[in-house]
C-alpha cells in the first residue's frame, strides 16, 4: 500500500520541492553542502516544536511535560526543548551537565537510571536535581553523601510495578528487573525513608517504551495511578511529584499506525480528578523522549559505489550501522525491518528500483535497506534515513573500525 512506503512517509513528514527534502526550511543539497561533509544528522526544530504543541493540545493543561534526554542528548536539541518542556530527565552525569547549561532549573531535572557512581550522586546532590532511587542500598548512598556535603538530596522512589506496558517495544517493569524497587517492597523502604534525611517528592514508574497500541497505554495509566495511590499512603510526606511514565510510540515499519494521542489525552482528563482528590499536592508527570523528537530527524549518507552481485543492486554509501545501528536493524529489532529510506535529492521520481543499502564496514550486518524499492539512483546522491531524531547516533557503535563520526545539525 502506497500509505506504507518510504516516499509517502517522507510526503507526509516533510515539504518536498523540485523532488528533493525540505528540511528546516533548506533543501537537502543545499543543507549538504553547508554541512561540508557526509554523513550527518539533521533535526527540524520547527517540527519538535509542533510535536510539543500537538502534545500540549492532546494532554490535560494539569499534565507536566519533560523530556527524557536518553533519547537524543545533542546540546542544540536539548537547549530548543528546555524552552518548551517543563522539565528534563537525565540518565548520566554527562547528560546532567548538558541539562544544566540550559535554563531549565535543578529542581525539575531529573536522574533515573540503575548504577549510579558516588562521584554521580554527588553531582547530583550538589546541583540539586532529584535523584529517581533503584534499590534501598542506592537510597541509603544518598543519604551518606548528602550528610557528608551538607546538603539535602532531592529523591523519588523508582518504582518496579508488578504490571508490564503491553506491546511495549521495550518492557521496562513487570518481573524482575533492574529497574526501580519492587512495588512490594516500596512500603518498608519508604518507612525507612523517613528515618533519612532526605527530600522525598514522590514516584517514577515507568513501565515502558515504543508503544503504539493506545489501549495498553490506557490500562498502564489506569494501574499505575491505582499503585501510586497505595504507595502514597505508606508516604512520609505528601506527594508532590507523580511520574507515570511515557512509552508513547512513533510508527517505524509498514502497517504500523501512528498513535492515537487525543485517545491518550481524554483517558488523563478522566483520571486527573482522582489523582488531585486523593494526591492534591502531586505534579503529574509524563516523560517522553521518542515521540517528541524521533520524527523531526533524518540521517544523511552520500552514495560511493553501485555495485551489481548476482543479480541484486546494491547502493554503497559512505554511512551505516557504525552511525545509525537502529536502522541497521541491530537494536532491538528480532526480525529485521527496513526503516523509511529514501533517496533524498530524489524522493518522487517515477522511475524506481529494488536495491539493497549497505555501508563502507566489513561486515554484513551494516545494511541499512534490504531490498527497498525507491528511486532510482546514482553515485554522489543522497539516501536519508527518515524516523531518525531518537536514539540514533549515540545508540550506535561510532568507534567501530574507526571512521570519523558524522556531524549533527539542528535547523
Amino acid at each position: 500500500m502506497i500509505s506504507d512506503s518510504p516516499k509517502h512517509t517522507a510526503l507526509n513528514q516533510f515539504p518536498i520541492h523540485d523532488d528533493c527534502l525540505i528540511i528546516g526550511g533548506v533543501p537537502l543539497t543545499r543543507l549538504a553542502q553547508r554541512v561540508g561533509q557526509t554523513p550527518f544528522y539533521a533535526y527540524d526544530r520547527q517540527k519538535i516544536t509542533d510535536r510539543i504543541t500537538l502534545l500540549r493540545n492532546a494532554l490535560p493543561g494539569d499534565i507536566h511535560l519533560h523530556y527524557a534526554m536518553k533519547a537524543n542528548p545533542m546540546p542544540a536539541v536539548v537547549q530548543h526543548l528546555a524552552g518548551l518542556v517543563d522539565g528534563i530527565d537525565v540518565a548520566s552525569v554527562g547528560e546532567m551537565h548538558v541539562a544544566l547549561d540550559t535554563t531549565m532549573p535543578a529542581e525539575r531535572i531529573s536522574f533515573a537510571g540503575p548504577g549510579k557512581t558516588d562521584h554521580e550522586l554527588s553531582c547530583a546532590i550538589s546541583a540539586g536535581i532529584v535523584l529517581n532511587m533503584e534499590s534501598e542500598q542506592e537510597m541509603q548512598r544518598i543519604a551518606e553523601i548528602g550528610e557528608h556535603l551538607g546538603i539535602q538530596p532531592n529523591v523519588a522512589v523508582r518504582v518496579n510495578p508488578d504490571f508490564e506496558l503491553k506491546a511495549a517495544g521495550m518492557k521496562m517493569s513487570g518481573g524482575p528487573k533492574q529497574f526501580g524497587i519492587d512495588a512490594e517492597r516500596v512500603p518498608a523502604l519508604l518507612g525507612r525513608l523517613g528515618k533519612l534525611d532526605l527530600n522525598f517528592l514522590g514516584f517514577h514508574i515507568f513501565s515502558g517504551s515504543q508503544n503504539l497500541k493506545v489501549e495498553a497505554l490506557l490500562e498502564a495509566h489506569e494501574k499505575t495511578i491505582q499503585l501510586s495511590l497505595q504507595l502514597a499512603e505508606k508516604a512520609p510526606t505528601p506527594i508532590r511529584i507523580l511520574n507515570i511514565g511515557g512509552g508513547f510510540g512513533i510508527p517505524y515499519f509498514p502497517g504500523e499506525k501512528a498513535l492515537n494521542i487525543h485517545a491518550v489525552g481524554e483517558n488523563l482528563d478522566r483520571l486527573l480528578p482522582v489523582i488531585k482528590r486523593h494526591l492534591p499536592t502531586a505534579d503529574v508527570v509524563i516523560e517522553l523522549g521518542r515521540y517528541i523528537v524521533a520524527e523531526a530527524g533524518i540521517y544523511v549518507c552520500r552514495i560511493l559505489e553501485r555495485k551489481k552481485s548476482r543479480g541484486k543492486t546494491f547502493l554503497i554509501t559512505d554511512g551505516g550501522l557504525h552511525h545509525h545501528l537502529a536502522a541497521s536493524g541491530n537494536f532491538g529489532q528480532v526480525i529485521r525491518k527496513n526503516y523509511p529510506v529514501i533517496i533524498g535529492n530524489k524522493v518522487a521520481s517515477n522511475i524506481r528500483e529494488t536495491v539493497s543499502v549497505v555501508g563502507p564496514l566489513c561486515t554484513p550486518l551494516d545494511l541499512l535497506a534490504d531490498q527497498l524499492e525507491m528511486a532510482q539512483a546514482d553515485e554522489n546522491d543522497l539516501v536519508v534515513v527518515l524516523q531518525s531524531g531518537a536514539y540514533g547516533l549515540t545508540a550506535s557503535p561510532t568507534f567501530f573500525l574507526s571512521h570519523p563520526k558524522p556531524l549533527e545539525i539542528l535547523v
